[in-house]
């Protein structure tokens, strides 16, 4: 007996004494700044189904098709043979655990011809829980304790009708005053009682007590004892309180584990919103899709693929093309209200805005490649893969992405914490002369962290950066922080939203090259170590880690080098050196087209693209 309890002491002791694994970002960023992005998407990666349920053939209906969906088992698979299908919109009416599969997006090719309404999304493909959102809210409670950043125990004022397994929707109210630190907004006017941070009209969110709610974070319930509700994953912001009348609500139906797989969407011919519509849906995916517009007119067409009350959903190894009306609301992929999306390896082609960044936290847009952001303003550049459009914004990633740049506006409201990782923006179109620049952060887009990205192209931009309240070089700066809309290039002002010279003073900057230096940036006055809130610590190294989120070379990425962007990636194939192009970059290269459209198929490229599972234990020294 006294072995045995020697033995459990000393195994008690090596537990004490061992050290807890660090964030892949740790000793670059602060805690306060960052969250566990290895988590984002799908725990484990996406499930590979192998048991089919149901097969059908070219001539099969949307009717026939919605039945057989319904009708299949949990974790079994709707097959479509190879061929076309000429159909109506496809709706998985609240049916989890199937998934939809063709024989390749170059076999398989479904053309629509009409749309379900999904719920407002009017989506071609719908993919909904029960009618749950901002404006009806099935189930609502209070949120009375717990709002520490990275807490797993929340406190509600009622747990009737939850239970384990249900995705809880936490929100609170807006800032309606800025004092000068996080700053969560979205008000279209100003006046002695409110900040105005919104150029046109507020984000989409709940209202409480009038005032909208616009900061989410979507949260699995674990465990329920008492009114103590346990939470997966932990809080992402800080600056959860009580004082902005913190809620919780949720769906009495979750849509999960709804995969969409191996096949062309044409939604040319459908008037619809959205090509695939994900609405109080949770671990559901799209891979190796081809997504196509292929006629310009002035009606439908928002988006490829829309997020509403979604989380932990992927987008990977698929192709986006072409855009319904070539101006604004035409995307590709838009986390309108969600978390911890992961949005990875595809590819983006004659699309006004590739990735819309809505209110979003803890997502992931990562390794994706846009080429001609099409927009009917054709001396204006639209920047890319990602661009924060919405207020609410928060603890997200983007990193790898090869494009033009990246922009948080102030169009729908304010941004906090931001990172860009490993990216290549060039702010630079063929053609393009207007709104050139890599970086854009409008007023109240704070707390951002930019980190090993390239920027610039060699003998078009000849300005670092342009800072309220000093116009310089708009058009060709690298960085322009701090303006308040696009009335004049990027440093355009507003007699609504105010200069913000805290989006330059939170900003960190850490090791990005750029071409108007032709020199990587290691600068200690560009890490903001005086803050009062959430400083960072000066780096004690220049080593970079190769992802913020992978803890290894992805077993889809094949030959290129890994990590194939940052300063110190030599012998690179793009002029500055440091770039080599991702795999979603290789696979547009090579793969033939057809009128300017890919014949698409992700296993010609990819070979194995189901994704590693993601890394494990990783904690905050």
């Amino acid at each position: 007996m006294r072995r045995i309890q020697l033995l459990l002491f000393s195994l008690i002791l090596l537990c004490l004494s061992t050290p807890a694994h660090a964030q892949l970002w740790s000793g670059i960023l602060d805690s306060s700044r960052a969250v566990d992005w290895s988590q984002a998407g799908i725990p484990g990666g996406i499930p590979n189904r192998t048991t089919i349920c149901s097969t059908l053939n070219p001539g099969a209906t949307a009717a026939q098709i919605n039945s057989a969906i319904a009708s299949c088992p949990s974790g079994q698979v709707v097959f479509l043979n190879a061929g076309t299908y000429n159909i109506t919109g496809i709706d998985f009416a609240q049916h989890s655990n199937v998934t939809l599969r063709g024989a390749g997006p170059d076999q398989t090719i479904l053309k629509f011809t009409a749309n379900t309404s999904c719920s407002g999304l009017n989506a071609d493909v719908c993919v909904q829980g029960s009618l749950n959102w901002t404006g009806s809210q099935q189930n609502l409670t209070t949120w009375t304790a717990g709002y520490a950043k990275g807490t797993t125990q929340i406190t509600l004022g009622s747990v009737a009708n939850l239970s384990v397994g249900k995705i809880l929707i936490l929100d609170q109210k807006n800032d309606l005053l800025d004092t000068g630190q996080v700053f969560v907004c979205d008000n279209n006017f100003s006046d002695a009682s409110h900040t105005g941070c919104a150029t046109d009209t507020p984000a989409p969110g709940r209202s409480i007590n009038g005032i909208n709610a616009i900061q989410q974070q979507y949260v699995q319930v674990t465990a329920i004892n008492g009114n103590v509700v346990t939470i997966a994953p932990g809080l992402h912001m800080p600056n959860w309180r009580s004082s902005q009348n913190p809620g919780a609500w949720w769906a009495n139906t979750t849509i999960t584990g709804v995969g969409i797989e191996n096949l062309t969407l044409d939604h040319s011919s459908s008037d619809n919103l959205s090509g695939v519509g994900f609405f109080n849906a949770y671990q559901s995916w799209v891979k190796n899709v081809r997504s196509i517009y292929t006629v310009t007119n002035a009606g439908g067409g928002r988006n490829h693929v829309w997020f509403e009350n979604a989380a932990r959903c992927v987008i990977r190894d698929s192709y986006f093309y072409g855009t319904r009306n070539a101006q604004t609301l035409s995307y590709g992929v838009e986390p309108w209200q969600s978390s911890d999306l992961l949005v990875e390896n595809n590819i983006f082609q004659h699309i006004v805005t590739p990735i819309v960044i809505g209110g979003t936290s803890g997502s992931v847009f990562a390794y994706n490649f846009a080429i001609d952001m099409f927009y009917n303003n054709q001396t204006w550049m639209q920047p890319g893969p990602g661009w924060a459009h919405d207020g609410g914004t928060g603890m997200y990633l983007v990193e790898g992405n090869e494009g033009t740049g990246f922009v948080e506006d102030a169009i729908h409201g304010s941004h906090n914490f931001a990172t860009n990782f490993r990216n290549q923006y060039t702010g630079l179109e063929p053609g393009k002369n207007n709104d050139t620049v890599p970086v854009v952060l409008h007023s109240h887009s704070r707390y951002v962290n930019m980190i090993g990205n390239i920027l610039g192209t060699p003998g078009y931009h000849t300005n670092y950066q342009s800072v309220v309240p000093t116009a310089t070089s708009c058009n060709t700066s690298i960085y322009v922080l701090g303006w308040a809309d696009f009335s004049a290039g990027a440093c355009g002002t507003n007699n609504v939203v105010p200069l913000d010279p805290l989006v330059a003073t939170t900003l960190m900057r850490w090791g990005n090259y750029d071409t108007v230096n032709a020199a990587t940036q290691w600068i200690a006055s560009e890490v903001p170590v005086g803050l009062s809130q959430f400083a960072s610590a000066l780096p004690a190294s220049r080593n970079l880690p190769a992802s913020f989120y992978l803890s290894a070379k992805p077993n889809w990425w094949g030959t290129m080098p890994w990590p194939p962007i940052g300063p110190d990636v030599t012998g690179g194939e793009d002029a500055t050196g440091h770039v080599f192009r991702n795999p979603a970059h290789v696979c547009y290269d090579n793969t033939p087209k057809a009128n300017g459209i890919l014949t698409f198929n992700a296993n010609n490229c990819y070979g194995n693209t189901v994704p590693p599972a993601p890394p494990k234990n990783l904690r905050v020294q």
